[in-house]
């Protein structure tokens, strides 16, 4: 299909734009746990050479494997680990209807 299209509202567009280095890592680590078919996903999605995106996923998994388990020392020392999740809530602008 081309870029432009006619319809009876007038001519259409799409806008095509890549994915960024860090959508194309969180969409590979969202489909497999292994770093080198991250890697792998990622350097398809992006069209980059493996070697590029490798380490950028090695960092990546660095990064959120350090800032989302908590090691925390219970009772008589005996660790246990605490996953911390960030959930967000959404607000949205017509919540305060009135009427029925």
């Amino acid at each position: 299909m081309s870029e432009d299209w006619n319809t009876k509202y007038g001519t259409r567009r799409v806008r095509r734009d890549p994915p960024t280095l860090e959508e194309a890592i969180f969409a590979a680590v969202g489909i497999t746990d292994d770093q080198n078919e991250q890697a792998e996903i990622a350097a398809s999605l992006m069209g980059l050479p493996i070697e590029t995106v490798t380490a950028e996923v090695k960092r990546a998994n660095r990064l959120t494997a350090r800032s989302t388990t908590r090691v925390i020392a219970g009772e008589q020392g005996a660790q246990r680990s605490v996953v911390v999740e960030r959930r967000v809530i959404r607000k949205f602008g017509n919540d305060k209807r009135t009427g029925t």
